[in-house]
């Protein structure tokens, strides 16, 4: 018996042809609908599997259709973050949201890195959980399962400052625990061998993915939210095209 094509929404606020062209250009079997304001856009023909929902809250009614079944997987797309997930902690009942990213390097390297928000992965507990996540997402995308943990310094700096002894200490223990290797502060050693690297903190892993998408020609493809029972895979709009991040949903759909 063929099982049920899935569906997948993606969100659009600004550049709305960008979001659309990424969707015409996916070639897995999956239905994708965009999510707008009316009048926003129009699909271009002859491409039937994409098709439009338009409302006046495109990111309420993205997080609606998610959490009522009435798409299996979603993504983020050009909508504001604030607003969107926003609505998707309210609807899923979460104080915070936990995402694992899927970056890649100039030279075409690809990892997975995490925390990446701010309010993301500070005790040694949160990162356990992303270690647990992020090898699922690793297995099913086909990179290593070896996870690096960062601190903030190399063994040499211990007593220089007690926030870096600090994150030095959690930074083993989560090693120890979590079946990974700690790289000290050596990020560039850790992406030899490493489909999952994970930051000292949300403030530092925030700007490593800041700073590898914006400043050094790399790029975020997505990141999963891990702490909710539905897929949805966040996006930054500096994003060139969403068609990995679409890729990404699928994955996490099989």
């Amino acid at each position: 018996m063929q099982a049920a094509v899935k569906t997948i929404g993606i969100g659009i606020g600004a550049d709305a042809e960008k979001v659309i062209d990424s969707a015409c250009r996916v070639h897995f079997p999956c239905d994708i609908v965009c999510y707008l304001r009316p009048g926003t856009a129009k699909i271009p023909p002859g491409h039937p599997r994409v098709r439009m929902a338009e409302s006046g809250a495109p990111e309420s009614a993205l997080v609606s259709d998610l959490m009522a079944g009435v798409i299996d997987a979603a993504v983020r797309g050009t909508l504001p973050a604030n607003a969107t997930l926003q609505a998707l902690k309210v609807a899923a009942g979460v104080d915070h949201l936990e995402r694992i990213a899927l970056l890649e390097t100039a030279g075409g390297k690809k990892f997975l890195f995490a925390p990446v928000g701010i309010d993301e992965g500070w005790t040694v507990s949160d990162k356990l959980v992303l270690i647990r996540k992020g090898r699922e997402i690793a297995r099913r995308f086909g990179l290593p399962e070896k996870v690096g943990v960062l601190s903030g310094g190399r063994f040499g700096d211990v007593g220089r400052h007690t926030r870096v002894d600090r994150s030095m200490a959690d930074a083993e223990l989560v090693a120890k625990l979590g079946d990974a290797v700690h790289y000290e502060i050596l990020i560039e050693d850790a992406i030899e061998s490493c489909g999952l690297i994970i930051a000292p903190d949300g403030i530092s892993g925030n700007l490593v993915f800041r700073t590898l998408a914006f400043l050094g020609a790399g790029h975020g493809h997505g990141a999963p939210v891990v702490n909710i029972d539905r897929i949805f895979v966040d996006t930054s709009r500096a994003s060139p095209d969403y068609t990995n991040a679409l890729l990404l949903a699928a994955s996490l759909l099989e």
